[in-house]
Order: structure tokens, then C-alpha cells, then sequence
């Protein structure tokens, strides 16, 4: 799976964990950065930057990575044809890929120990979308909202 990973200063270590982590695991990780720690950077840039690619790239999905993973989901919602959720536990990310066809997670690096991160991100991942008719309707339906 190709993922397009990015964050600022708050989710900078743990950036560097799950690359190495996901990468080991098979995955192919395009880091969108930061690509060095700066504790003054901004995170919109970057997670437009990983939206961006997500959208252009179908079938991959995208990381955002900050302290609390809040202004990257909602960078990163700012990209057409981005599904961004704020994960907090693996459930929540399973569903996000279930229910919402997400292709993007935001993870708060300061909310979770690395394991529950790298297990956030792995579910995320691993899910697929269900396909569900009700679950495509209403993508449909934010999809149009989108772009009108």
C-alpha cells in the first residue's frame, strides 16, 4: 500500500516511528514532511501536501500527524475529495474506513503511547471499505456537497 505521510513538529518523532514500522510491514511511505524538526513549523502546508497526493493517487491513503491531530484533520479536509477522521482508538479508525471510505487518518501524537499510534495507523490500513450501499450514498452525497 502506498501512503503519503506527514506532520509537524508535535508529530515529528513518532512521523519517523511509523515509516520505519509501516515501511518493515511491506507498505511504501511517501513522507510529505516536515522533513526536519523546526518547533515554530506550521502543519497545513503538509497535510495538503499529503491530501493532495491521496487524491491524485486513488487507492492510496494518507497519515497527518500533530499534537492532537485536530487542525491536521481538518487541514487536511480541506483538500477536495479528502475523507480525513481523528482517530483515537483502533475502533474509530476501522470504522472511518468501513463506514466513510476515509482515506486519510489524523493521529495526536501527544494523545496516544507509540504502540497505540502504530496501532491506530495498522487498522486504519487494513480495513477496507465495506461497499455498503447506505455507506456509498452518503460519500456520494458529501462528495456533491463538495464541489458544488
Amino acid at each position: 500500500m502506498r501512503i503519503h505521510i506527514a506532520a509537524d513538529h508535535a508529530g515529528f518523532e513518532l512521523k519517523s516511528i511509523l515509516i520505519e514500522q509501516l515501511t518493515a510491514e511491506g507498505h511504501h511511505l511517501v513522507d510529505h514532511g516536515s522533513l526536519t524538526y523546526d518547533p515554530l513549523d506550521d502543519y497545513p502546508a503538509v497535510c495538503f501536501s499529503a491530501g493532495e497526493a491521496v487524491v491524485a493517487e486513488p487507492g492510496s491513503l494518507g497519515i497527518v500527524i500533530g499534537g492532537s491531530g485536530n487542525g491536521e484533520q481538518i487541514a487536511a479536509n480541506k483538500v477536495v475529495g479528502v475523507r480525513a477522521a481523528l482517530a483515537w482508538n483502533p475502533e474509530i479508525a476501522t470504522l472511518a474506513r468501513q463506514h466513510n471510505n476515509a482515506n486519510v487518518v489524523a493521529i495526536g501524537a501527544r494523545q496516544h503511547s507509540v504502540d497505540e499510534a502504530i496501532e491506530i495507523a495498522e487498522a486504519f490500513i487494513g480495513e477496507p471499505f465495506s461497499n455498503d450501499e447506505r455507506h456509498q450514498r452518503r460519500i456520494d452525497q458529501l462528495a456533491a456537497y463538495e464541489v458544488r
